[in-house]
């Protein structure tokens, strides 16, 4: 024989046990002068196992002859780790079996050794360029260990994972060449990008990367791949002096999410199509984080905003996380996977996101608990509630369903999980033995008893995975029943909306309310009872879509009278006007006529009542508008008697006109107070319209406020005993209406529980402190600015954010201040960024400026890191909306950044100390400056 392949080929295919063949080496060994222990030689014996393994993958006679070479010292273990790994580069060697045995060959002998890491992985005699190939041949094996299949058996990423750890924490590279120390980031760079790597690994990595770039210095700034360099740093997250190094912040998100959920029916809101999407793929493009980090923070801030729950239903959150944010994630992943960039592992990010999560059973636990007991207390029929089932199960179901996790790994997380991913809906439809559209079509009939609607509803908002298909087909019979003027179903529809609130939510969180809206009020463009068969009953059906609209207007506070879909445009304007009570001599020509038709008709004490004519000839916005006028002159008229004004007032009571009342008992209200709470018929009115069983809810939620304001003052209270007006039923009904119970349903506490009455610095402060508390921070700009105004909110928000800054919360600080100025909002909110910008900023650098020396850093660090994260935050939001005409944050993050600089440039010239140190900030930061030029240092 003239070589190991030969010796040790023909002793595994005669059977050889391992001790023979070790000893048949040692004699080919002394027989061949050729041969000694150099590292050439130990190769060629390794190699000539190493070989075998292509024909006989996993074989455990040949792990056997690898250990004792191991054990005997004829074989070190440096010397077989690097043929090891480099052979591992051959397909013929990617079994799952082989590659898994072979690495723990290495590190079962590297922990028995009980030599130091570096002395029995890797050889100090080898080369640098030797060094670097085994590390790169590593990190190739780690990569191919994540792209083949799983086995029960053999668990060889892990396998992998710990080798990789093992080599790269041990690894001296202070005589490696900057060239070639630049391959090697790259590749520690992609693998960290782009693969599922553990925790572990990726803390290593990263600790490697940071720990080479130091050693650097210089030469990495002047050498031809500096700006690999600089794209490896940006994947780290670590290029921009003002980022964050955290990779468990959850503010940003936390933020975030709270707002697509709380403004879900608002542009740029979790129903605003892909919008959502391409948020995320901004916030990731800011962020630097790398798509595991990225996809952990995301999956971890969602779950603890439902586990905490502070401006919304935790239901609504669970209907979010389970079923709204799957697809926003492959709205984000087509998103990120089309900007002509290397593609990301987003399915191995996810993974590790996925993994990370179900690691905390103690928020998952927290999450169930916390749904269950809302389920049970609000449904209808809670025998038949799902919602016992696990979140973290439906989510897994969820994810796969819409095919962003495989079932080998949902099976590998969950091995009790179901094979079955039939949508609720669709089982339902099987059942019934129909298609789906059949079944649904069948289950929004008008024929279909009301209280069976609200159980199938409640039925369907159990099962998030049903929610995209229910408002799909829902909308899709919504705008068929308006195309054909289908009078009774669009009625049906809309009551459907406006009392069962989970159908809305279900609608909002999935599409646009805008383009429901949008259909409803073309519908009372087009509609005609002059035409209709019987004209009592289109008008009540009317009223039902009057409702939904002025509902669904004020609970999403859609403050936009505009509805746009395609070319046509449509206002609901004269919703807004509903509750103005006129002067009959200023009234139109036409609201004149239908003003005394109506009066006639409604308190005359000889009329026969509402005859077909009247209601033909009166458009509903005409009705709407005179209807408050109506009832403020008959209260006041001293020739109508009590009997003739109830028996007026009874029309508004019943379905024919009951869709009249917001605007009614708006000015009802308003008289009240006008008058000094002296208003006994006032009072009497009110309460007979309160009380009826007819009133519909929306008029009880829409005047709830004003009402439950009204009954909690003194004067209203004495008022409404001295007349038997029962003003505590009338408080009950419209708290019960709010979901207001308890306690909190009192009048004296209705102060402190309306919406709307929290301060806007108390808002800010108790967002610090829950991202302080590494909580789920909250903070409603929109509230905050309808409260005190933009300016005064601007200047809240810094001086609240200065002294947490002091305390070393700077990062805290950064990332409330970029939600709350480059948050994308509906078009026509005040451009809180540019108004920062332009005209608070200024103000603030002189106001440092006068500070003494020694307490000027905190604010200048603060405000030049704020000033970076949202410039940044702008242009990544400029870029993710490249469709949107005009600028989502009202100027475009170029001219902003223009405007700025020049600005700070001015400054510097008239001996500003915070501007030149703010700008000297700015152009250090290579990534700002890459993105922003007009910051270099030179300019």
């Amino acid at each position: 024989m003239e070589s190991f392949l030969d010796l040790t080929r023909n002793s595994f295919q005669s059977g050889i046990g391992p001790t023979k063949w070790i000893s048949l080496c040692r004699l080919f060994l002394s027989k061949h002068s050729t041969f000694d222990n150099s590292q050439a030689t130990q190769r060629a014996l390794s190699n000539s196992v190493l070989v075998l393994y292509r024909s006989f993958p996993g074989d455990p006679d040949l792990q056997e002859y690898l250990k004792i070479a191991l054990q005997t010292g004829l074989l070190t273990i440096a010397v077989f780790v690097s043929t090891f790994l480099q052979a591992s580069r051959s397909t013929e060697l990617h079994a799952p079996a082989t590659l898994d045995m072979l690495c723990r060959v290495a590190l079962d002998a590297h922990y028995s050794s009980g030599l130091p890491s570096m002395s029995a992985v890797l050889s100090y005699s080898d080369t640098p360029m030797a060094l670097s190939n085994t590390l790169q041949d590593a990190l190739a094996l780690l990569r191919v260990a994540h792209e083949l299949p799983m086995s029960h058996f053999h668990q060889l990423t892990t396998s992998a994972s710990e080798l990789v750890i093992l080599l790269f924490s041990c690894a001296d590279m202070s005589q490696m060449p900057p060239s070639q120390a630049m391959i090697i980031l790259g590749d520690v760079g992609s693998m960290i990008s782009h693969n599922s790597i553990s925790q572990d690994v990726r803390q290593v990595l990263e600790s490697f990367a940071l720990s080479l770039g130091l050693l650097m210095g210089d030469d990495a700034k002047s050498a031809p791949e500096a700006h690999l360099m600089h794209s490896f740093q940006v994947a780290l997250g670590k290029s921009d002096i003002f980022r964050s190094d955290s990779k468990t912040d959850t503010v940003s998100f936390s933020l975030s999410l709270s707002y697509l959920v709380v403004h879900r029916a608002n542009e740029f809101g979790s129903g605003s199509g892909a919008d959502p999407g391409a948020l995320l793929v901004s916030m990731y493009r800011w962020s630097s984080w790398t798509p595991p980090v990225f996809y952990t923070q995301l999956l971890l801030s969602a779950f603890i905003c439902l586990s905490e729950s502070a401006a919304v239903s935790p239901l609504i959150w669970r209907a979010f996380i389970v079923g709204r944010l799957p697809s926003i994630l492959l709205s984000f992943e087509k998103i990120t996977n089309s900007d002509n960039t290397a593609p990301e592992n987003w399915r191995g990010a996810l993974q590790v996101a996925v993994t990370s999560i179900l690691r905390r059973p103690d928020l998952l636990e927290r999450c169930d608990r916390l749904l269950n007991q809302l389920a049970s207390v609000h449904s209808t029929h809670p025998e038949d509630m799902t919602f016992s089932r696990l979140i973290a199960r439906d989510v897994l179901r969820q994810l796969l369903l819409c095919g962003l996790l495989d079932q080998t790994f949902v099976l590998a997380m969950d091995p009790t999980f179901s094979n079955d991913t039939t949508v609720y809906l669709q089982s339902e439809a099987q059942d019934a033995g129909v298609d789906l559209d059949t079944y649904l079509q069948s289950k929004l009939s008008p024929d279909l008893d009301f209280h069976d609607v609200r159980i199938w509803i409640d039925r369907i908002w159990s099962d998030s995975s049903s929610h995209k298909l229910f408002t799909e087909v829902t909308l899709r019979r919504f705008k068929m029943a308006v195309a054909s003027l289908d009078t009774e179903t669009i009625s049906h529809i809309c009551r459907i909306f406006y009392l069962c609130d989970a159908a809305l939510d279900m609608i909002s969180l999935h599409s646009r309310v805008s383009d429901l809206i949008f259909q409803a009020l073309l519908f009372l463009e087009e509609s005609d009872c002059e035409t209709v068969g019987d004209p009592q009953t289109a008008v009540s059906h009317l009223g039902d879509v009057v409702l939904f609209v002025q509902a669904t207007l004020t609970r999403f506070h859609l403050e936009t009278d505009i509805f746009t879909s395609g070319e046509r445009s449509i206002s609901a304007g004269f919703l807004r006007s509903t509750s103005i009570v006129h002067r009959i001599d200023d009234l139109s020509e036409e609201d004149a006529i239908a003003f005394n038709a109506w009066y006639k008709a409604l308190f005359d004490s000889s009329s026969e009542g509402i005859e077909d004519t009247i209601l033909r000839s009166t458009q509903p916005k005409t009705l709407l508008r005179i209807s408050p006028s109506l009832f403020s002159h008959a209260i006041q008229d001293a020739n109508i008697d009590d009997d003739v004004l109830n028996n007026g007032i009874s029309y508004f009571t019943g379905p024919l006109l009951r869709w009249t009342l917001v605007g009614v008992v708006l000015a009802l209200t308003r008289e009240i107070q006008l008058k000094g709470f002296l208003a006994p018929k006032h009072f009497r009115v009110l309460q007979t319209l309160l009380l009826s069983t007819e009133c519909p809810r929306p008029v009880l939620c829409l005047c709830g406020q004003g009402i439950m304001n009204l009954i909690a003052d003194k004067r209203a209270q004495n008022v409404a005993a001295s007349i038997n007006v029962d003003a505590l039923t009338m408080h009950r009904v419209v708290a019960d209406a709010l979901g207001i119970h308890g306690a909190q349903s009192h009048p004296a506490s209705i102060g402190s529980q309306i919406p709307g009455q929290s301060q806007p610095r108390q808002a800010i402060r108790d967002a610090v402190t829950k991202a302080r508390g590494s909580k789920a921070p909250v903070l409603d700009v929109d509230r905050c600015i309808k409260t005190c105004g933009c300016e005064k909110f601007l200047r809240m928000l810094w001086s609240e954010l200065l002294t947490p800054a002091s305390l070393g919360e700077g990062d805290i600080c950064t990332r409330i201040a970029t939600f709350a100025l480059t948050m994308p909002r509906p078009l026509g909110s005040p451009p809180l960024l540019a108004m920062f910008l332009n005209s608070l900023l200024p103000g603030l650098i002189s106001s440092i400026d006068n500070r003494p020396v020694g307490e000027q850093t905190v604010a200048i660090e603060l405000l030049a890191s704020i000033v970076s994260s949202v410039l940044t935050a702008s242009l990544h939001i400029d870029l993710a909306f490249p469709e949107v005409a005009r600028p989502i944050l009202g100027q475009s993050s170029i001219a902003m950044s223009r405007r700025v600089a020049a600005d700070l440039q001015f400054r510097v010239k008239k001996y500003s100390s915070a501007s030149k140190t703010i700008l000297q900030r700015l152009g250090s930061s290579q990534s700002f400056v890459a993105n922003f030029p007009v910051f270099k240092a030179d300019t």
